[in-house]
């Protein structure tokens, strides 16, 4: 069955809503695949879905998980050395990002 056309949107006007600037053959190449998404998803409004679950998804899905396992990390003395700044040598210090400081230091 072939989907049938709707008009009910024209593309001129959604591209001018959107602030594109489409030539006229572009409207109309567009328009007809727009009539021919929705004439797809009218057919889809059609289907009997009577008794049919509701799923989230098409196809089962399932967390993917990792082993938890332990690793080697990075050197802290070297993470601190190599960062811009630093408070005690013990903590990096970021640039201020949420407030009021002029100098961007709290």
């Amino acid at each position: 069955m072939e989907p049938t056309t709707n008009t009910d949107f024209d593309v001129a006007y959604i591209a001018d809503l959107a602030r594109l600037q489409l030539t006229d053959a572009e409207i109309a190449e567009f328009q007809q695949e727009l009539d021919s998404v929705l004439g797809y998803v009218k057919l889809l409004s059609e289907v009997d879905v009577e008794g049919v679950e509701p799923t989230a998804h098409v196809v089962t899905r399932n967390n993917v998980f990792r082993n938890d396992s332990t690793r080697e990390t990075l050197d802290k003395s070297a993470v601190i050395d190599n960062a811009p700044e630093s408070v005690n040598g013990d903590l990096i210090k970021v640039p201020l990002v949420i407030g009021e400081e002029a100098d961007g230091v709290a």
